[in-house]
C-alpha cells in the first residue's frame, strides 16, 4: 500500500469568484466559457471591475485532490505559491480538507504573486475565467518532491500547468518517479485553448506515458481535430487504458478495453459551473482507487460534478460519500 491514493500537480490558485452579465463580459473583453491568461495589471484592472467577490481556494487539479481528500482518500498536491495572503488562504484550505501540502513558498522578494483566477459566474451559470498565473507558472524539476510521487498510486496532471517555461520538466520527472516506483499517470487536458498551445506536448504524453486520460466534448474534440465525438472517443481510447470525457447535461462516457459505457448526468439547477470537470476527476479517481468498477467510478464522478454547480465555488459543501450512499454506490 502506498501512502497516497493520489498526488496532484498543478497550478496553485486562489479563485476570485462575481456573479456579472453577458453585458460585463463584452465590455471588458472576455470571453464566455473559456480561460484567457492574462498579466497582474490586467489582473488588478479586472479586479476593480468586478464588484463583490468570494475569495477561495481553486486550482484545477488543487479541487481534484480536495475532493478525494473530502472523501477520505489519502491524497498530496504539487503547486507553487508564495508566501502572501493569497497563499496562506490557498495553503489552509487545501491542508484542512485533509490534504498534504508541503511545496515550500516562494519567499515575499519573489516578484510574482500568488495566482489567482478571477472567474466571472453569469446568470446562466456559466464561467469564464481570467487567469493570473503569477508565481505558480514557475513550478519546476525543484519543486517536484520525488519520495512523494513514488509513494502514490497515481500522479494527476492538470493541462493548465503546461503553460510555463520549466513545467514539461516537472511532469517528466514526476512521471518517471511514478512510473519507477508501479504508479500510473493521470492527465486532464483541462481546456480547449490550452490543447490549441500544447497539442504536440499532449499528444506525445498521452501517447507515451498516461494511463487515464480526462477530457470533456471540446478538448477531445480540438485535441484529435474532428467534430464528431464517436470518432475522438475512439482515437484516445486507443492511446490510453481508460479514458473519461465528460459532455455536460448528456453526461459522461467511459471507455476502456474496447468497453463502452455511457453515464448520465444528474439533473440540477446549474449555479456555478466552475470546478465540474474537477469534481467529477475527483470522485472518478476516488472510486477507482476505492477498487469500484470504471462505470460505478463514472457515476460518482458525476454526482460529485452535479454537487459542486449547485453552489458557488469548486469545493464541495455536501457530503459526497452520503449523496454516493443516496444513490446505492455505497
Amino acid at each position: 500500500m502506498k501512502k497516497y491514493h493520489v498526488t496532484g500537480i498543478g497550478n496553485a490558485m486562489v479563485d476570485v469568484l462575481a456573479r456579472t452579465d453577458d453585458a460585463f463580459l463584452q465590455d471588458h473583453g472576455i470571453g464566455k466559457g473559456v480561460m484567457q491568461l492574462i498579466d497582474r495589471d490586467r489582473a488588478v484592472e479586472l479586479y476593480a471591475h468586478i464588484g463583490p467577490a468570494r475569495e477561495v481556494s481553486g486550482g484545477s487539479a488543487a479541487n481534484t485532490i480536495a475532493g478525494i481528500a473530502h472523501l477520505g482518500g489519502p491524497t498530496a498536491y504539487i503547486g507553487k505559491v508564495r508566501d502572501d495572503q493569497l497563499g496562506a488562504i490557498f495553503a489552509h484550505d487545501l491542508r484542512a480538507q485533509g490534504a498534504t501540502f508541503e511545496t515550500p513558498m516562494a519567499s515575499r522578494d519573489t516578484v510574482q504573486e500568488t495566482g489567482r483566477c478571477l472567474v466571472c459566474v453569469t446568470p446562466d451559470g456559466e464561467r469564464s475565467m481570467n487567469t493570473y498565473l503569477g508565481v505558480s507558472e514557475f513550478l519546476g524539476p525543484e519543486d517536484i518532491d520525488v519520495e512523494m510521487v513514488a509513494q502514490s498510486e497515481w500522479i494527476y496532471l492538470e493541462g493548465y500547468r503546461f503553460d510555463g517555461p520549466d513545467s514539461h520538466a516537472a511532469f517528466e520527472k514526476a512521471i518517471r518517479a511514478c512510473k519507477a516506483a508501479g504508479g500510473r499517470v493521470a492527465l486532464t487536458l483541462s481546456d480547449p485553448f490550452c490543447v490549441d498551445r500544447h497539442r504536440d506536448a499532449f499528444r506525445r504524453l498521452i501517447e507515451e506515458d498516461v494511463d487515464l486520460l480526462f477530457a470533456n466534448r471540446a478538448e477531445i474534440l480540438s485535441m484529435y481535430g474532428t467534430d464528431d465525438l464517436d470518432t475522438a472517443l475512439a482515437a484516445a481510447a486507443a492511446q490510453v487504458g481508460i479514458l473519461a470525457c465528460t459532455d455536460s447535461e448528456k453526461g459522461a462516457h467511459v471507455l476502456s478495453g474496447g468497453q463502452r459505457w455511457h453515464i448520465p448526468a444528474l439533473p440540477t439547477e446549474i449555479q456555478d459551473a466552475t470546478g465540474a470537470g474537477d469534481l467529477f476527476a475527483a470522485g472518478f479517481l476516488w472510486g477507482i482507487t476505492n477498487g469500484h468498477g470504471l462505470e460505478e467510478a463514472g457515476r460518482m464522478g458525476c454526482i460529485a460534478a452535479s454537487e459542486i454547480i449547485s453552489h458557488v465555488g469548486a469545493r464541495p459543501e455536501q457530503d459526497l460519500k452520503a449523496l454516493f450512499h443516496q444513490h446505492g454506490l455505497l
